[in-house]
């Protein structure tokens, strides 16, 4: 039986200043939100599922919140004891889905796009940790937690005016520049300084679209 049982993933998209710059767009007065399903999770050592319906998967490399109590209106300065520990996770996205869509559920939510692991970490300070991605050992996305537009504590407060948090949800907090392709048969690698290396290989799913 797995460690991650949450009934919900809440997703920030550009929350990283490096990643703006990369994709040469504003940076965001406020953090963009959207959902992952809970069926998309899977654990380290799990494999991602190539969907038949996309040709071009991306990894990104993040870091994942877990809540530890119910969380509604909770100030910032008070975050932190809403929060369980961290984890490494991987967004994978179907990204010519993406454009296709003009928004992101569809392109988010294949199961088996988000990976999350090796373990659930506490007592860490999640403002200023180093966050690498790899495929195939060859590294594709590096930076720092303190390079986040919105922090750990800021987002939970937000998020919580919205919505309620429940204990076991995972709030993954955007990633770092330097996404791309992923197909099966890479091996990709999340690693979080202080949490460890989250690692999962893509292979082909084997059912055939639906026709129309």
């Amino acid at each position: 039986m797995g460690i991650f049982h949450p009934t919900k993933i809440i997703a920030i998209g550009l929350n990283y200043i490096d990643h703006a710059k990369e994709l040469n767009m504003p940076i965001p007065e406020y953090p963009i939100i959207f959902m992952k399903p809970p069926t998309s999770v899977i654990e380290n050592g799990d494999h991602i599922l190539y969907p038949p319906q996309s040709k071009e998967v991306h990894y990104e490399g993040e870091l994942a919140i877990v809540i530890k109590d119910t969380a509604r209106f909770v100030k910032q300065d008070d975050a932190g004891r809403y929060i369980a520990g961290y984890a490494c996770a991987n967004d994978v996205t179907a990204r010519d889905m993406q454009r296709i869509d003009g928004q992101w559920t569809r392109s988010k939510s294949f199961d088996t796009f988000c990976p999350l692991g090796p373990r659930i970490v506490s007592g860490i300070d999640p403002l200023k940790l180093d966050i690498t991605t790899r495929v195939n050992g060859a590294a594709k996305q590096h930076s720092n937690t303190r390079n986040m537009i919105f922090n750990v504590f800021y987002l939970v407060s937000y998020i919580s005016e919205i919505m309620t948090l429940l204990p076991g949800d995972i709030i993954i907090t955007g990633t770092p520049p330097g996404v791309g392709p992923i197909v099966p048969g890479d091996e990709v690698e999340v690693e979080i300084e202080g949490i460890g290396i989250l690692k999962n290989k893509v292979i082909a799913q084997n059912n055939t679209k639906c026709e129309r």
